[in-house]
């Protein structure tokens, strides 16, 4: 296990105790996967269920933590005051959708997004629930947090590879992280690292560069070649005693990092400065923003999957200072960027999701958690699996429409009940993978890629 401090992430905990000034975890062990004609056929079956043809990538926008279904994207203006908070609705474009007034860049793009009401899961633990969303599995909780099933993009890095040669199947920005932990359940886990996503790192940073792009001081391409293939030489002295296929597994890893290093496509791609500053500002000169600008760089060139991460959105207690700081920043990205897709002739190609692990409680806390009311700050929302609303735009779903109602008060859903594995499998359907796969996980057992879950047709 090779474990390197992650001093990035800051040092604010969530409410389970985690820092987010986590670990880099890379295991080296239990490579177990599908074989090359099991992973050939795939692909076929593959192309047959699904689209492959329109080559369609995703961006996931997760907003770690967990944020209010009521407060954004399901208002209840009719509930009682504990309930329905402290914004109000704003209309939109398209009559009979109403978002939070605090996102009036998103509600200009209602015609393009969908809401989709009433996701559930009906748990509240940041572990288990960020584990379930994220890979379409039980497993983790608070007490035993490592993850246990590869993420939904490590899967498409793995049967659908790059959109396009020369790029990384699967880009995280700034860095991938559930939870506080880096990359946590965002991994390959048992497929192994190779299928991990590249880090970018953070693109508003002054003179952005991604490290993993550049080469050493005084490294030529023609000297990189050369390590390369000295490498391979050397590797084929210790192949036969490579039991579990952890070599094979290095092998892509470094011959992604050598096509990364050596093709000018990816350099073009991640070049931001590139864009004007015009539509930078646009985006919002926010990590985020610019994430998101870079985030759409990425899918125009060819990446099959996306993530941006947003930490921050556990809020037990002041709730309405957190959200007037974190909203806007959101607000202005997200805007932009389903009109910048737009605007490249992308939609259709391009699937964008927003959502965190799970949302909060309808009924709000006082701001006590037990204590006197106001000691912890003004009032704010619990964990709550129970009821949540993801947004999703682009790649074929229909947008300007509502699937699924939660009851008056936010708690549970009503009509049209999906879960994350409906989730899962509808994201699967766009991408054109067969959800029906199989891999084999540490202890060589074949674990199917999905447990139940329907395509969500009412998207379409």
């Amino acid at each position: 296990m090779l474990r390197i401090t992650a001093e990035n992430l800051g040092t604010a905990r969530y409410c389970d105790g985690m820092s987010r000034r986590s670990f880099v975890q890379l295991g080296m062990a239990g490579f177990a996967s599908l074989g090359l004609a099991d992973l050939a056929r795939a692909r076929e079956v593959s192309q047959a269920i699904g689209t492959p043809q329109r080559k369609t990538s995703v961006i996931l926008i997760w907003l770690d933590g967990g944020p209010s279904h009521l407060d954004t994207f399901d208002m209840k203006p009719d509930a009682p005051a504990e309930y329905r908070g402290i914004w109000q609705p704003k209309k939109t474009k398209v009559p009979g959708i109403e978002v939070s007034e605090f996102l009036p860049e998103i509600a200009k793009q209602a015609d393009k997004f969908a809401l989709l009401r009433s996701l559930y899961h009906d748990n509240g633990d940041h572990f288990t629930a960020a584990h379930l969303f994220l890979t379409g599995r039980d497993g983790p909780n608070g007490s035993s947090q490592d993850g246990h099933n590869p993420n939904l993009a490590a899967v498409a890095a793995k049967l659908a590879g790059s959109r396009t040669a020369g790029m990384p199947p699967y880009v995280a920005i700034p860095f991938a992280a559930s939870v506080g932990l880096q990359p946590g359940y965002f991994g390959g886990n048992y497929l192994g690292p190779e299928y991990n996503p590249f880090l970018a790192g953070d693109p508003n940073v002054p003179n952005y560069q991604v490290k993993n792009l550049a080469l050493e001081s005084g490294l030529t391409l023609e000297r990189l070649s050369q390590r390369a293939e000295l490498r391979a030489q050397f590797d084929k002295l210790r192949r036969d005693v490579d039991l579990n296929g952890t070599m094979a597994g290095m092998d892509k890893f470094h011959q992604q990092a050598y096509d990364l290093v050596t093709s000018p496509r990816a350099r073009a791609a991640f070049d931001i400065s590139s864009e004007t500053d015009e539509l930078r500002d646009h985006y919002g000169r926010t990590e985020l923003g610019q994430s998101a600008l870079l985030a759409r760089r990425m899918v125009e060139s060819g990446v099959t999957f996306v993530s941006l991460h947003s930490g921050g959105w556990d809020h037990h207690w002041d709730l309405q200072p957190g959200y007037d700081k974190r909203w806007p920043e959101v607000d202005k990205a997200v805007g932009a960027l389903l009109g910048d897709l737009h605007d490249c002739g992308l939609p259709d190609t391009t699937l964008v999701m927003l959502c965190g692990e799970f949302s909060r409680t309808p009924k709000m806390y006082n701001g006590g958690d037990g204590g006197p009311a106001g000691s912890k700050g003004t009032p704010g929302r619990d964990h709550w699996g129970n009821a949540m609303t993801c947004l999703l735009a682009g790649g074929g779903v229909k947008g300007g429409r509502i699937v699924g109602a939660t009851d008056a008060r936010g708690e549970r859903p009503v009509e049209n009940a999906v879960t994350p594995a409906d989730l899962h499998r509808t994201v699967y359907h766009i991408l054109g993978i067969d959800p029906e796969v199989s891999f084999l996980n540490h202890s060589g057992r074949p674990i199917p890629l999905l447990d139940g879950g329907k395509i969500i047709r009412e998207l379409f």
